[in-house]
């Protein structure tokens, strides 16, 4: 009982929550959340406006509305020490599409692949059915172009 109380305790002063996307070429949650001031720096020099002020007012990535183009100009802009521009990618974050995907349901959609630049979303045909999404994880950048078009929010971004 009492591991279970001092278990609630430290999640509750925890600064990690698991499904936060923080601007490319960011450090380690501990060390980004340690440094930055959220100064909004970032947020106002997102090109693609897809940098918000998340829980605590530190930013973080939502795709709802657009891509990531990994312009840098988050990274350039910031004053604190939390990118790791020497890091060969921007983030190790790839699509996944969830079970709600229409194609489940047999309607033919195919929005996130005309989205999907790199290409890394084919869909493989079967007999009698409708062709099915396949992400291949060593094309994808993560930069979630596929994610807004989804008519039935089924693609989501994660490590």
């Amino acid at each position: 009982m009492t591991q279970g109380i001092n278990q609630s305790r430290r999640n509750l002063f925890s600064r990690r929550k698991t499904n936060v996307i923080r601007p490319p070429w960011s450090k380690d949650e501990q060390t980004f959340t340690d440094n930055c001031t959220r100064c909004d720096k970032c947020i106002n020099a997102c090109d693609t406006q897809i940098i918000k002020r998340g829980e605590g007012g530190f930013p973080e990535i939502d795709f709802s509305q657009d891509e990531c183009t990994f312009c840098k100009q988050c990274v350039e802009v910031c004053p604190e020490p939390v990118f790791d521009t020497s890091a060969t990618l921007p983030w190790n974050i790839v699509a996944s599409i969830k079970d709600n995907c229409l194609t489940e349901k047999g309607v033919w959609c195919q929005s996130c692949k005309d989205a999907c630049d790199p290409r890394a979303i084919s869909f493989t045909m079967a007999v009698g059915q409708v062709p099915k999404p396949r992400i291949d994880t060593e094309a994808c950048t993560g930069c979630g172009a596929c994610v807004s078009p989804c008519p039935s929010d089924a693609i989501t971004l994660m490590p």
